[in-house]
């Protein structure tokens, strides 16, 4: 996805298209959460990642296969959670709409914020997390900046980390999803972050051509005011990029 000096019509558009099905439009040519209960800790579904070779015009090349193994509890906790939503908040909500809404905003979000063009996101980030971002972007090193950028094509996997419906002191109806996503960035990274966290590498092609990237994730959490007469617009309110945006 190409980001051009346009990026506020894009990035409203991402707005608009995370509303739902109804709102999921093709883009034009131009391109902290309220008070609730405890949230709770995120589900952490296991996955097993491998690379296998295949031939292309240009020779052997390599693919990154994700097989995901879920918890049926987490799953059916979800699904539970989703046919609530469909039941007493929004009929036409569809999760493979809001997956496919939550990969684009991700992708476009995290590019801006490589870029550090955070003045484009007063749409679709809180006042809340925009500002604690300005204060983590402005401190990073150029590689840690260039490696949370996501393009659509890179992302491996995405997955629901956690699922909430709630109502706050004064009554607002709020729906918060957490999106895990893991993606492929060649930033130039060194083997281990602060923190002595390693980083997973992946090497594509031969020793005279071969490229790493290495295999990054993200935790974004959207959330959508269900209250009647609020705007059909969901928000991030949380951004966190392990071992990078700490």
């Amino acid at each position: 996805m190409a980001l051009r000096c346009a990026a506020p019509g894009r990035v409203r558009w991402l707005a608009r298209a995370l509303a739902g099905p109804a709102r999921l439009l093709p883009p034009p040519a131009a391109a902290t959460a309220p008070a609730g209960p405890a949230r709770l800790p995120p589900a952490r579904p296991s996955a097993r990642f491998a690379s296998t070779a295949g031939t292309g015009p240009e020779g052997p090349q390599r693919r990154v296969v994700v097989v995901r193994i879920t918890s049926p509890f987490a799953w059916l906790r979800t699904r539970f959670y989703y046919l609530l939503i469909r039941l007493y908040f929004d009929q036409e909500f569809s999760v493979e709409e809001f997956t496919r809404g939550a990969k684009q905003a991700f992708s476009v979000v995290s590019k801006l914020l490589s870029q550090r063009k955070l003045e484009l996101l007063d749409e679709l980030v809180s006042p809340e997390v925009l500002q604690v971002l300005k204060e983590k972007i402005s401190l990073l090193p150029d590689s840690h900046r260039d490696a949370l950028a996501a393009d659509i094509d890179s992302i491996m996997y995405t997955t629901e980390g956690d699922v909430r419906i709630y109502y706050d002191d004064d009554g607002r109806k709020f729906v918060s999803i957490l999106m895990c996503f893991w993606y492929l960035n060649g930033a130039n990274l060194p083997d281990e972050v602060p923190g002595g966290a390693k980083v997973f590498q992946i090497v594509f092609g031969d020793e005279s051509t071969k490229e790493k990237k290495h295999l990054l994730t993200a935790n974004y959490e959207f959330q959508r005011e269900f209250t009647e007469g609020a705007k059909p617009d969901w928000t991030i309110t949380r951004i966190e990029h392990p071992r990078l945006l700490e």
